[in-house]
């Protein structure tokens, strides 16, 4: 038989939106405002590469959850899917991923940090290649990630790390943005805003 390996990019793809900035305005709402407006210019400035996006992005997120516990972090990604994963998701996406037999193989790939896509990588059943956050040995956020940023480059390098690509007979990947243009590059069927 067959076997078919299905790489899905997260924000964008399988989302109406992006999901950093979603999880923390739903998180924390009192200081989530006060923190995107300090953060601006750094927004700005990574966009421009001048610094790496992926240690602005660090930065900001260790600004609302250093020193949260695992149980508190894990508390806070079960509420945020639980009251927008109907909404988050493109019902496109949602059949389509339902629809994949069970003999396949199917994973998230996202930038996104862990804490938060899980939760949904959890419900389709499907496994998680992403960004990834760091706790020390007592289980507290350290504000770090433990992983490079997983974009571009860096979802072709984790996706052969973490999978042996020579199982399958086909690999076939959904993106949205040229970050996942390196996803594709290994894909025998690219997918380009599939579900939008």
């Amino acid at each position: 038989m067959k076997r078919t390996l299905y790489l899905f990019d997260f924000d964008g793809t399988l989302t109406n939106k992006d999901t950093l900035f979603d999880f923390l305005k739903f998180s924390f709402s009192k200081a989530y405002f006060i923190n995107y407006l300090l953060f601006m210019p750094l927004f700005v400035v990574s966009k421009l590469k001048i610094i790496d996006p992926g240690k602005v992005k660090e930065k900001f997120i260790s600004q609302f959850m250093k020193g949260l516990s695992t149980h508190q972090i894990d508390k806070l990604a079960q509420n945020y899917f639980e009251a927008n994963h109907q909404k988050l998701i493109h019902p496109k996406a949602d059949v389509y991923i339902k629809s994949i037999n069970n003999y396949n193989d199917k994973f998230i790939v996202s930038a996104s940090l862990d804490i938060w896509v899980k939760p949904f990588a959890d419900d389709y059943g499907m496994g998680l290649i992403c960004t990834k956050a760091g706790f020390d040995e007592n289980g507290v956020f350290t504000g770090k990630f433990v992983s490079n940023n997983c974009n571009n480059e860096e979802k072709k390098l984790r996706i052969e790390k973490e999978i042996d690509l020579s199982f399958y007979d086909e690999i076939i990947a959904f993106g949205d943005t040229k970050g996942d243009e390196a996803m594709f590059s290994i894909a025998t069927k690219a997918n380009f805003r599939y579900f939008n």
